[in-house]
């Protein structure tokens, strides 16, 4: 509900204050067919308002969401560039691009973007776990290994960051995979993806 609110205080400061009720319906049923799995139809709700605001940065956010959902890839990287470009400051577009990316294995423009966000914010999270996919993606365990160091150095227990370093540990053939197996089940003893690995 947080991002909703700051997403339609960001809208109004562009919007006429008659017709914000408007926009926030329009939102609003976008977000119903959404969860409905509708996305075509959140896309086309939303459409008039992109033909009055198309500069605006949470709509084309939004677009590059919803194309990414209905796996409209092309229409999602355009509207995650676009509005990158609206607000050169913001990390989710890229943050979206770098999704789009993974999904389509484009592992080395997932690789660049990241590289860029990490500058901007080296301990980000989500970057540093996409950074990582794309590298394992690769073959590039070497680096792989050494961001999966500096963030468990931070998360020691976080189960995303040790699962990723169980697949350098699996493709790299180390001593080390049962012992880390074992370790992430005293974390998360109904874990998937180790219990998967296990059988």
């Amino acid at each position: 509900m947080k991002y909703l609110l700051v997403l339609l205080v960001s809208l109004s400061l562009s919007i006429a204050s008659d017709s914000f009720d408007e926009v926030k319906s329009q939102y609003f049923k976008s977000y119903d067919y959404e969860l409905l799995g509708k996305y075509k139809e959140a896309i086309k709700v939303l459409s008039p308002l992109y033909s009055k605001y198309p500069k605006g940065y949470t709509l084309n956010l939004r677009f590059a969401w919803l194309f990414y959902l209905n796996k409209n890839y092309a229409d999602a990287i355009k509207y995650y560039k676009k509005a990158s470009l609206i607000n050169s400051y913001a990390l989710d577009p890229r943050l979206g691009l770098m999704r789009v990316y993974l999904d389509t294995h484009s592992y080395k423009e997932a690789e660049k973007v990241a590289n860029e966000l990490l500058k901007i914010d080296y301990y980000n999270y989500y970057a540093n776990i996409y950074m990582i996919q794309s590298l394992n993606a690769q073959g590039k365990y070497d680096i792989s290994i050494k961001i999966i160091q500096k963030m468990l150095a931070l998360y020691p227990t976080d189960i995303s960051f040790l699962e990723l370093l169980s697949v350098v540990y699996k493709q790299t053939n180390s001593p080390y995979l049962e012992k880390l197996y074992e370790d992430i089940l005293v974390l998360d003893p109904n874990n998937v993806y180790v219990r998967s690995n296990l059988k």
